[in-house]
């Protein structure tokens, strides 16, 4: 016998009518790449999507074509990810940060068949068309320009384009196992990878990151999502914030502290996400011009490990909550959110930062475990070190494009994390498998060292490697980048240390350079650090 319940699928365009319907004068507030500010509401983005979906099938898109984004976190592009998804074809978010050779590589690995493009990148558009094999309609997210039709004759314009759908066009209805986005990762070897996520998986993801127990999100926020919508699809924020009728505000093309501290200010945010190479640009701007940023009473950091000085200087500061998270394309993005229980309430401040440090707990529908070289299961007792994986309603099966599955026996992914877990799920990355350094035999978490070489008042960033030495193999040591307008000595830098890990974990030198190359999601490129400074104890005569 089987229930006697309603059964409706899951659809990404059911957000964005419950967003329209049950939300419609809450404001959507972006920045225009001229600088400008735009302001409509979850009505005003409900109808345009209609419409834009419409016009796109009227160029004669269907369901299942792949329809690529070039754009920073603005209202046109928020409408196109409902239309494009809610039309059912697949949203394919595009990085403007990768190199070139890459870019072209992805958008003829997804056989995209139309690209939407924010004016700034209107230059990689003309510079790699001639390799783009598969696109036949290129759509200028604006009004009619004259610069982009010399540049691109046969351009579409956004504006022009949407006023050609339909009024009273419905949404098409289709199975919840049909996809509805494409995002490639970067954390891969070779080629990026594409992941395939469907309208059920991140309709289930969408519930499980607006729990209270995950990203806590509602309609009385305020929400200010700086990560990109091209890394890991803005980790569901868009998607979150239709489902919870929250007010938005978008960053456009300013992720430099000065214009993120003036959005927070102006409009009165009350959560702000994004990795932690924009909140040290954003803490500077706050010291720099005076600001307390009184609305900000949450931030989440993702995509690398926070330091716990940064985390410490937004609660005793600014008195904001910073909860840790961690994920990655292939988990859609959320596996974890650093939230308490009951029974930490009177933890006292020292062991509460500590429990705050790490990257939390999963939600339901995320089973996380760690496992050694061999594949044993290791206990979750808080100190057990072991390969990372993770199962779930929103974890990649299979790279788009293959059909060899990625994950193990059980339905295990490795996500290529060295952690702990504690027996109440807390889980704290101690490294990335191919980052961690192994010294004399013994493991050095690259993290760790990191956290506390940042504390330095004089460092605005540091990356700790493995550096080759004759007798141990290798031994740590920090690249840091000064602070502007500091001098740090090594000396005073290594006294970091001392006392907050063992004798032998404290890095044999200090390397200041002016800058840390980071990948195209902002994650630094200890490959190129190694490969530049390597050999820096050999040359030292250690």
């Amino acid at each position: 016998m089987l229930g006697l319940m309603m059964k409706q699928e899951l659809l990404i365009s059911d957000l964005i009518v419950h967003a329209g319907k049950y939300h419609s004068d809450t404001e959507i507030i972006s920045r225009e790449t001229s600088g400008e500010m735009h302001t409509t509401n979850w009505r005003g983005v409900s109808d345009a999507s209609r419409q834009l979906a419409s016009a796109l099938s009227k160029l004669g898109l269907s369901q299942g074509d792949r329809v690529a984004t070039l754009a920073w976190n603005n209202h046109r592009h928020l409408k196109i990810w409902f239309a494009v998804s809610g039309g059912g074809m697949v949203c394919h978010t595009l990085n403007p940060r990768l190199p070139p050779e890459q870019f072209i590589f992805i958008c003829n690995d997804a056989n995209d068949r139309a690209m939407f493009f924010d004016k700034t990148f209107m230059p990689l558009i003309t510079g790699t068309r001639a390799h783009l094999k598969t696109i036949e309609h290129y759509i200028y997210m604006g009004s009619r320009d004259e610069d982009v039709l010399a540049a691109i004759p046969d351009v579409v314009f956004f504006d022009e384009l949407i006023e050609t759908g339909a009024d009273d066009y419905t949404w098409p209805q289709f199975g919840e196992e049909t996809p509805c986005s494409l995002c490639y990762t970067s954390g891969t070897t070779g080629n990026p990878k594409g992941v395939l996520y469907t309208n059920r998986s991140t309709m289930l993801h969408t519930f499980a990151i607006s729990l209270p127990d995950s990203l806590a999100l509602s309609a009385n926020e305020i929400i200010l999502p700086v990560v990109p919508m091209f890394h890991a699809n803005a980790w569901g924020i868009p998607y979150a914030t239709a489902m919870t009728g929250a007010k938005v505000v978008m960053p456009g093309p300013g992720l430099d502290g000065d214009s993120l501290l003036e959005l927070i200010d102006t409009y009165k945010v009350s959560l702000a996400l994004g990795v932690p190479t924009i909140w040290m640009m954003l803490l500077a701007a706050a010291d720099k011009s005076g600001s307390k940023m009184e609305s900000l009473t949450r931030n989440v950091i993702g995509g690398s490990a926070a330091a716990p000085s940064m985390i410490a200087a937004f609660r005793d500061d600014y008195a904001c909550e910073t909860i840790h998270a961690w994920g990655m394309t292939e988990t859609s993005p959320l596996g974890t959110a650093n939230q308490i229980k009951a029974k930490h309430l009177d933890l006292d401040a020292e062991a509460m930062a500590d429990l705050r440090a790490g990257q939390g707990r999963p939600p339901f529908g995320i089973d996380l475990r760690i496992v050694d070289e061999t594949g044993k299961v290791l206990p979750n007792d808080g100190t057990t070190e072991g390969a990372l994986q993770c199962r779930g309603h929103w974890v990649v099966d299979t790279y788009f494009g293959t059909n060899e599955s990625v994950v193990s026996g059980g339905g295990w992914f490795d996500t290529g994390d060295v952690s702990t877990i504690d027996e109440d799920g807390f889980m704290v990355i101690r490294d990335r498998t191919k980052d961690i350094i192994k010294s004399g035999g013994e493991w050095i978490s690259s993290v760790d060292l990191e956290g506390i070489a940042v504390a330095h008042p004089g460092i605005a960033m540091a990356a700790a490697i493995g550096a080759t030495h004759p007798k141990w193999d290798e031994r740590p040591i920090i690249i840091a980048v000064p602070a502007e307008g500091t001098k740090p000595s090594e000396a005073e830098i290594l006294a970091m240390f001392e006392g907050k890990v063992a004798s032998w974990q404290i890095p044999d030198a200090v390397v200041f350079t002016d800058a840390i190359p980071l990948n195209a999601t902002g994650k630094m490129l200890k490959n190129k650090l190694r490969e530049q400074f390597g050999n820096t104890l050999i040359e030292k005569g250690v």
